[in-house]
């Protein structure tokens, strides 16, 4: 896409934020079945519901700058998928796993917040409130979402790692 005017912008930014959702919808299952923590498991199965959602809500979004969803592949993303999967593959099951899943998962979430505060903005700037209002709305979700994996992972995973390798450092 030749990008010329805000507008065209605004749309390169959506249909990244599409592709990468619509990525994320299919990687979340693996996430969650590949972590051993029934609350990590329990999130990632949230966060696959939650994902489902804004995936309509950015359809929405096309809706109101009069485009098509889709047309736009997100590398990062990819990427960032990529990595999930080595660390499903490179780490065996246990709490370190759970860990590397959640800086996973956080290096995600924070993808997704440049992404949709980046996209809030331009639409905001060119007049479109009802797409600043609905990419607002997911920018809280993905931050809170960011929250809840941080508090899991420090209240709950990251301990249960340390304790795992004193264990073993013995």
């Amino acid at each position: 896409m030749r990008i010329e005017t805000m507008q065209d912008l605004l749309i390169e930014q959506i249909q990244d934020l599409y592709d990468a959702e619509e990525r994320l919808v299919r990687a979340l299952p693996k996430m969650a079945e590949a972590a051993t923590s029934t609350e990590l498991r329990s999130a990632f199965t949230d966060h696959l519901e939650q994902t489902k959602g804004q995936v309509k809500r950015l359809e929405q979004v096309f809706f109101e700058v009069g485009e098509d969803a889709g047309g736009q592949i997100c590398e990062a993303m990819k990427g960032l998928i990529k990595e999930g999967e080595e660390m499903i593959e490179d780490v065996k099951p246990s709490p370190l796993r759970d860990a590397g899943l959640i800086a996973t998962a956080n290096r995600i979430q924070h993808y997704e917040m440049a992404g949709y505060g980046t996209a809030r903005t331009l639409a905001e700037s060119l007049g479109l409130s009802a797409a600043a209002r609905l990419l607002q709305q997911t920018l809280q979700e993905v931050k809170q979402t960011d929250a809840k994996l941080s508090k899991i992972s420090v209240d709950k995973v990251i301990p249960e790692a340390m304790r795992a390798k004193t264990r073993t450092a013995r």
